[in-house]
């Protein structure tokens, strides 16, 4: 793999202390599709804190995800600038995002909520994910899951915002959710996640999403080929023969 400067190194990655390993398919989306390639997952997370409980719930995502099989990328979004503050987005790190979301088959996005909502941090990276740029489309036809860590007690409010972008990116996001309420108190010294209802839904959130991006994997394409878009690009589904009613013989 070309030498990204905006990846996370995941540390620990087979390492599943809160898993029950005797109670998971190690191929959930067995007999759904094709599993060749890896699924390719890109996580994001929205808080900069050096103990930041949205990367720790997306690590271990990533961690789930690679036990199922997958191939995961961390995106460190540290280094981005605000949306339209240098003309046309030209930044390294934001190109390598939009890299990493064409890579991706699907993707996983965890924010803090921060006065009821997601934080900047989060909306500042899907807002530098255009939904067409440079002749492809980095999101649309991809599946989502969608997290959100608490402070005090669960809430929805950002899963629920979460999925209001990821339907507007043209994503396919899967019906299982995760809200992790009083992040602080989940996870131990070294920054990994108590066993709890919690990381059993996070594990249930994960294994959902292989089985989507599996299932969906041969139609994806199918699934958002749009007539509007055939029109603006003059890409006729029929030759002038076939409109004429012309049929070889």
């Amino acid at each position: 793999m070309t030498e990204y400067q905006w990846l996370r190194t995941l540390p620990d990655p087979a390492h599943l202390p809160a898993l029950k390993p005797e109670y998971a398919h190690r191929r959930p989306a067995l007999g759904l599709g094709p599993l060749d390639p890896p699924p390719r997952i890109l996580l994001l997370y929205g808080s900069l804190r050096e103990r930041s409980f949205s990367r720790l719930v997306v690590e271990e995502a990533a961690r789930l995800l690679q036990f199922y099989g997958c191939e995961t990328r961390i995106f460190d979004p540290r280094d981005l600038p605000m949306p339209d503050a240098i003309a046309g987005d030209d930044h390294p790190a934001v190109h390598e995002l939009r890299e990493h979301s064409l890579w991706s088959e699907g993707q996983v996005w965890c924010s803090p909520e921060r006065h009821g909502q997601i934080t900047g941090i989060m909306k500042t990276q899907i807002d530098h994910l255009p939904l067409a740029y440079q002749g492809l489309r980095p999101t649309q036809g991809r599946t989502l899951a969608v997290m959100q860590v608490c402070a005090g007690s669960q809430s929805f409010n950002s899963v629920n915002t979460l999925r209001i972008l990821g339907r507007w990116m043209r994503m396919f996001t899967i019906p299982n959710q995760s809200s992790v309420a009083k992040a602080y108190l989940e996870f131990d010294a070294a920054g990994r996640m108590n066993p709890s209802s919690y990381y059993d839904r996070i594990v249930d959130v994960v294994e959902e999403l292989v089985r989507f991006t599996v299932l969906l994997r041969p139609h994806a394409e199918q699934l958002v080929d749009r007539y509007s878009e055939r029109k603006d690009q003059d890409t006729p589904v029929e030759t002038p023969a076939d409109a004429a009613g012309i049929t070889g013989a």
